[in-house]
């Protein structure tokens, strides 16, 4: 297993249209980043993952891009941003920056031209099929409802789209596409880039089912069949990579849905020569019912959790490497999802923390996890402006007859505006976010829940944040150590051992509001015990045989065998 930065690294999502608005118009920009540039350095962090910022329309909250070599009006100047990546630097922070090539604008110049005509040079740059006996080539569903394929009068064809009918497929079969993404790839790099993360980078490939649609008419096949991991999206990164990637000591991380940890090794394998680490999903779908969508509401089972996790663990051990995440711009708020948001919001934010950041693999934070802001509950629907929550309502009520009630109580669990609601700075107007009306409202909550009082909290999940952080720098066995799951069957106990050299990091939590009993397994002796980290006041105990674990309770010992 080599030893690489970005394995020791700990990365920290900025979504920039809710982070900081320095200019009042209400939309978080690049100068109000700046602004807080010495509060990520306070809290430890080593590389920023930046949500787009280049110019677009804004039909999917900047997925969408017209311009991938401009800067969106609403977040800056391309000074602004080399100022920030300058300013980053100069803190010893490292910047990724988010990488949208399944898809563009239907207002990139390259779209504008390929509609033209079906002889424009451009034409090829998309995905463009005649329709069958006056439907759709396909029965495709796009990923935020509706049909993936949208007809265009003046050509009389249908280009596909996987997500908004503003969000055209790029056509990966074209070689002039690609030699034109790989050198919008080396401007950014050039400019001095730490790297990528690449927006779900293993749909890019439809070159099996395309080559031959008209079979797949009728149903056959369903949308899982096609849309991930096709056959030729390997010789794409492989060809990425040999031209632009390994040119440069950058980190990349594929966003990979529907991904198998075999899967995840074909992408990340040092010999394979492709991406560094991937995003999977298969945990962020537990609380949902298979088959089901995610608005459907199921509970999370610890034992599922445990079972996956220690899967992707365990198979990711000597090829591959994992990103650990709870949280993002598309995932509702952790702490309201696993944990308990009300009378043990700080603790199960903690727990929560531990039991991931102490796993193997590269830590992620997103922006206000560190103080364990929570999902929020608008009175309306009218207040939400997710596309896929309100394409769901709209389904749901106006279409199929649902509750409003129910539905909303769907969106209070699972709306990805969860997450993105401005971030809670202080206790003044709006958070302290902007002067202005912000694009989306904050949360009710932020008077109790904000940075100002983090800061002040020895105590706060802030400051627990930043220790888990020094102690990955000072203890190679969280970063390189294997691992191994304690208490398999346990209800209520997540536990698990890291193993580096002489040393054990023996990782302990409670899942759960109730108190529970944990007992060391049969076989683990060990000789020095020190206790790294623990969210309560608890004696250091040479003796950790059998103890009663509190609410929420997690303890790291640090032992030699």
């Amino acid at each position: 297993m080599q030893k690489r930065w970005w394995k020791e690294s700990v990365v920290y999502q900025i979504y920039p249209r809710s982070y900081m608005d320095s200019n009042g118009d209400g939309i978080g920009d690049i100068s109000g980043i700046i602004s807080k540039l010495d509060y990520l350095e306070n809290l430890g962090i080593d590389v920023v993952w930046l949500s787009p910022v280049y110019e677009s329309p804004n039909d999917d909250n900047g997925y969408d891009i017209s311009n991938y070599r401009g800067i969106m009006d609403e977040f800056g100047t391309m000074d602004d941003w080399e100022n920030l990546l300058a300013e980053m630097h100069k803190r010893g922070i490292k910047l990724v920056m988010d990488l949208v090539i399944n898809h563009s604008s239907d207002e990139h110049e390259w779209f504008v031209e390929s509609r033209k005509s079906k002889d424009n040079p451009y034409r090829d740059y998309y995905i463009w099929r005649p329709g069958i006996n006056g439907e759709p080539p396909t029965d495709w569903i796009a990923s935020f409802g509706g049909s993936a394929w949208e007809y265009d009068e003046a050509s009389g064809e249908y280009f596909l789209h996987m997500f908004s009918k503003k969000q055209p497929d790029l056509n990966w079969e074209s070689e002039k596409m690609r030699e034109d993404v790989y050198d919008m790839i080396r401007f950014w790099l050039d400019k001095g880039i730490d790297g990528f993360r690449m927006d779900v980078i293993n749909m890019i490939s439809k070159r099996e089912v395309l080559a031959s649609y008209e079979d797949f008419v009728n149903g056959k096949p369903q949308n899982g069949d096609f849309q991930f991991n096709g056959e030729g999206v390997h010789e794409y990164l492989q060809e990425m990579n040999r031209n632009v990637l390994s040119k440069y000591d950058i980190m990349t991380v594929g966003e990979c849905p529907k991904v198998s940890p075999d899967q995840a090794k074909l992408y990340t394998a040092d010999e394979r020569k492709e991406l560094n680490m991937v995003f999977q999903f298969e945990h962020m779908g537990l609380d949902k019912y298979p088959g089901k969508s995610k608005w459907d509401l199921k509970p999370l089972q610890l034992g599922d959790l445990k079972e996956n996790l220690s899967k992707w663990q365990k198979q990711l051990e000597n090829c591959g490497w994992n990103s650990l995440y709870w949280s993002n711009h598309d995932q509702p708020r952790t702490v309201s999802r696993f944990g308990n948001d009300n009378e043990y919001r700080v603790e199960s934010a903690k727990m929560l923390a531990t039991l991931l950041h102490m796993m193997k693999g590269t830590p992620y934070i997103y922006q206000g996890e560190e103080i364990g802001m929570t999902n929020v509950r608008f009175d309306s629907i009218d207040d939400y402006n997710d596309i896929e929550t309100l394409n769901m309502y709209k389904e749901r009520v106006d279409e199929q007859g649902y509750d409003p009630k129910e539905v909303m109580a769907s969106i209070y669990e699972k709306s990805r505006d969860n997450a993105r609601t401005p971030m809670q700075w202080d206790h003044t107007e709006h958070a302290g976010f902007t002067t202005g009306t912000p694009w989306l409202q904050v949360n009710e909550n932020y008077n109790d829940i904000n940075v100002a009082n983090a800061l002040e909290d020895p105590g706060s999940i802030f400051y627990y944040y930043k220790k888990l952080i020094e102690l990955r720098k000072q203890h190679e066995i969280i970063v390189y150590g294997s691992y191994d799951l304690l208490k398999e069957d346990d209800p209520a106990i997540f536990a698990y051992t890291r193993t580096y050299e002489e040393k054990q990091l023996v990782v302990i939590t409670n899942f759960y509001e109730n108190e529970a009993e944990f007992t060391m397994p049969e076989g683990l002796v060990f000789k020095n015990i020190q206790l790294l980290i623990n969210n309560y006041n608890v004696k250091a105990n040479n003796d950790i045989s059998r103890f009663m674990l509190k609410p929420y309770e997690a303890r790291v010992y640090l032992v030699t065998k």
